[in-house]
């Protein structure tokens, strides 16, 4: 049988890979890998090519490829446009479907893990947004619930904490979203294939790969742009690679990746017998002459200058050697810019300009070269096509991007060539950035402009510029928005600590690149709560301020808080607003389990009205215009108050409330006016149960902000804690005069009512919270409280099992319905439920109490 005829193309595909990559022994290497049986010794089953950026890594893994499948491999490969596991295993599924081998099982599994995530995500917009849009969620309101499922620890790989969500709002919403995420998913699997696909997945992967290697003689995965991808990939690979937890693999799988920097040797070092690491250096001079010689470049005094210009780096050779030069033209003029002897053989002025001005921004699409470029708009599209098709370009994710060593002259040439022209383009690209930016803004919240992530890089590309182009406002808006990404969590952190280090190289910002390395550093060793640490170290300690402890105006000198109101407060014994004269608390104990401290109680700690009602004052100075960009002029004891509270904020989504109080401390002497900050710290001290210290701040709050909602809840809260139900009552009812749907709020003066001895009142705001948050297990399980002391038992069983649908580790509401079931005669269920709840927490003392009750009943 003839064999086939290769096709034009593909010939003229080998022939351009044979002018690009130049790496014999490379190639050698891993093509007589192929000639060894996976037994023997010599046979590697992880390569891993590292070098420099430009150095030529991705074409050879495409070499790499092309070689496997000539030895009739399945091949997939997957670059940084893949975000996360799941999403490398999709491109896996898809390129072995193309090449004819379908992984059904592992399909439908993704299939399945992205309508999970979806349902996870509304489930969390259900547990983070007290007063969804009606019509469906939003674009925005979808983004902040992602950013919810990453504070809350939800999605895997993602930072601690993210700031895009009030951090009260986050505590209240994450026993919820928990309890969410049960009643929304079908099974155990489901659950996992949100919180821990990799678990799910994986093994599904070795089971379609083992089903694969019975048809093909290799297997090869290839993983390019490993400085991006490993992260998150690295761990993974090396349990994939060397244990069995996700199953066996085929002794026939090869892996191969590929990033700047050799793999991590305290992970990978102890397995050097089954990997060959292929670092990647310049071409040699032979290499260049050879690449050049297939392109007709062989005039020596063109060689010479080529090998000069380009060191022998693979992207630059490439580059030039496209160009095709005829002659050696000044090609000996040492003073001519690298950027002239990369686009010198170019003659067209529109096409040398629009390569040119394309280097100003990070990445291109078309909408972004047209600005930069200031090309003629009817030639916009052609010449982006163009750019798109030179060497030193590649397209990633829908934008082009220049190789860093061909960008960096080009940035050098233009930066030195023209100082103004450069800092008035730049200008104007942050312009439109900030255009565009605000143009999304419309009808958003602060929250859910930090968790989209096509805001966020309009947001990096305008602080770029502003940087570039040493705009007086920039040190400002950088600081700033750094805090913010440190509230995000570790990867958004990342890219505003990497802007500042784009930002310096590209322009020459000598300050900022120190900052970039230290906050690179800080970032390293201890997130991102070290960034803010080593920010806070910058910044001049001012003379302390205590407003709570110094002020006299601030002291308590009732047991109520009337004065606050402007208005009178009825007289000791009067009637009180909604309750009857004299109404005191009961003197005996309640004796029932909504008497118990709910576990869930400091997830509820809620700031009210969103991020910009509760954050720092803004209004920092403008940086003078100076040559150099100091981004330490920005950092003024406001913006150190707002690091403070970033470090809160953190602390307390760890559960560490103490530390969480400590920072706040420092915040409120560096901003003593900012009520937010105060109710914040006086509702972390309500937490901890320092009653006194929360009363004292909340009412500082209070006395600066006297429609602050949040503070009114937290006082009412406390001051029941305190056993003065009556003040309680007027602070829980302006809360709910400011926000009548204020859910928490509900339940704090449903408590409240029970105390006054008004169990109509009681259960009606308990309706009202039940109604505005029927995901909320807490809610379900004071209402069943509130029915049975009504005796209304059947109905408040009723209630318990909405609870334990929502959050099936409620150990409250197993007690109470334990004393229901008794209640109803129902002794051996009320005896399994109690005994659930002491299983799940053994400390609880009320339930003890309560299974006592029930077992000397049935023991006569």
């Amino acid at each position: 049988m003839a064999q086939a005829r290769s096709s034009m193309q593909q010939i003229v595909q080998r022939r351009r890979r044979a002018g690009l990559v130049a790496r014999d022994a490379e190639r050698e290497l891993f093509r007589a890998n192929f000639d060894t049986s996976p037994e023997e010794e010599r046979h590697r089953f992880l390569f891993h090519v590292h070098g420099d950026s430009g150095v030529g890594k991705t074409f050879l893994l495409r070499e790499f490829e092309q070689i496997a499948r000539e030895r009739g491999a399945l091949t997939a490969y997957v670059d940084e446009s893949a975000g996360s596991v799941p999403e490398v295993l999709a491109a896996v599924c898809r390129q072995a479907g193309d090449q004819g081998h379908r992984f059904k099982e592992l399909d439908r599994l993704l299939t399945a893990h992205r309508e999970r995530r979806h349902e996870a995500e509304l489930a969390a917009l259900a547990a983070l947004d007290p007063r969804p849009d009606a019509g469906g969620p939003s674009a925005g309101s979808m983004a902040l619930a992602r950013a919810g499922l990453a504070g809350l620890g939800l999605i895997p790989g993602v930072g601690a904490f993210a700031g895009a969500v009030d951090p009260g709002q986050l505590a209240q919403g994450a026993d919820r979203l928990r309890s969410g995420l049960g009643a929304r998913f079908r099974s155990h699997e489901d659950v996992r294939l949100v919180l821990s696909p990799e678990s799910v997945l994986t093994p599904v992967l070795t089971r379609e790969l083992a089903d694969a290697a019975a048809s093909v003689p290799w297997i090869v995965l290839f993983f390019d742009t490993y400085e991006r991808t490993g992260p998150f990939l690295d761990g993974w690979l090396h349990d994939l690679m060397t244990t069995d937890r996700h199953g066996v693999l085929p002794a026939t799988v090869i892996v191969v990746t590929a990033g700047q920097h050799p793999l991590d040797t305290a992970r990978w070092g102890g397995f050097a017998d089954f990997m060959t690491a292929v670092p990647l250096q310049p071409f040699t001079e032979a290499e260049t002459r050879d690449l050049l010689a297939g392109r007709g470049v062989t005039a020596e005094p063109v060689v010479a200058e080529v090998l000069r210009l380009t060191g022998g780096l693979p992207v630059l050779v490439s580059t030039l050697a496209g160009t095709r030069p005829a002659g050696p033209d000044d090609v000996h003029d040492p003073s001519a810019p690298a950027v002239e002897r990369f686009l010198k053989w170019e003659r067209e002025p529109a096409r040398r300009a629009a390569a040119v001005w394309g280097a100003l921004p990070r990445w291109l699409d078309a909408d972004v070269f047209r600005v930069a470029a200031a090309c003629p708009e009817e030639r916009c599209d052609e010449l982006y096509d163009w750019l798109g098709g030179l060497a030193f370009t590649d397209e990633r994710a829908a934008r082009l991007r220049y190789h860093d060593v061909v960008r960096a002259p080009m940035l050098r040439w233009q930066r030195t060539r023209s100082p103004r022209g450069w800092a008035e383009r730049h200008r104007h690209l942050a312009g439109t950035f900030r255009r565009w930016r605000e143009e999304g803004e419309v009808g958003r919240d602060a929250g859910a402009l930090w968790a989209d992530e096509e805001w966020r890089e309009l947001r990096l590309a305008e602080s770029y510029h502003l940087l570039c182009a040493r705009d007086p406002s920039a040190p400002r808006l950088v600081v700033r928005d750094l805090v913010e990404a440190c509230e995000q969590g570790e990867a958004v952190a990342e890219r505003w600590v990497r802007l500042l280090g784009d930002a310096g190289r590209d322009a020459d910002l000598a300050l900022v690149t120190v900052w970039w390395r230290e906050l690179s550093e800080a970032l390293g060793e201890g997130g991102p709560g070290a960034v803010l640490d080593r920010m806070l170290s910058h910044v001049p300690v001012p003379p302390a301020e205590d407003p709570v402890g110094g002020a006299s105006r601030f002291r308590q000198r009732t047991l109520d808080d009337a004065d606050l109101l402007g208005g009178p407060w009825p007289a000791p014994g009067a009637a009180l607003p909604g309750g009857p004269a004299g109404a005191v608390p009961p003197g005996g104990p309640a004796g029932a389990a909504d008497e118990e401290v709910r576990a869930d109680d400091a997830a509820y700690v809620r700031i009210y009205g969103g991020v910009n009602n509760v954050g720092i004052s803004r209004a920092e100075p403008p940086v003078p215009g100076t040559g150099e960009v100091d981004l330490g002029a920005a950092l003024s004891s406001s913006l150190a108050a707002r690091l403070h509270r970033g470090r809160a904020v953190l602390a307390a989504a760890r559960g560490s409330y103490p530390a969480a109080v400590s920072h706040l401390a420092h915040a409120v002497r560096l901003a003593p006016r900012d009520a937010g900050l105060l109710a914040l710290r006086g509702e972390y001290h309500r937490v901890l149960r320092h009653h006194s210290a929360a009363v004292r701040d909340l009412r500082a709050a209070l006395v600066l902000d006297p429609g602050h909602a949040y503070a009114w809840a937290s006082l009412g809260a406390t001051r029941l804690a305190l056993g003065a139900p009556a003040a309680a009552l007027i602070a829980l009812d302006r809360a709910l005069e400011l926000d009548r749907d204020y859910p928490w709020a509900l339940i704090r003066r449903a408590r409240v009512w029970r105390e006054l001895g008004e169990p109509g009142r009681r259960l009606a705001d308990l309706d009202r919270a039940v109604a505005l948050r029927p995901d909320s297990p807490w809610a379900h399980c004071e209402r069943g409280d509130a029915l049975r002391a009504a005796g209304r038992d059947e109905e408040a069983l009723t209630a318990y099992d909405h609870a334990l649908a929502l959050d099936p580790a409620y150990a409250s509401a197993y007690a109470s319905r334990g004393v229901s079931r008794f209640n109803l005669g129902r002794h051996a269920e009320a005896l399994a439920d109690l005994d659930r709840a002491l299983e799940l927490d053994p400390s609880y003392a009320w339930a003890r109490t309560q299974r006592e009750v029930v077992v000397r009943h049935r023991e006569g």
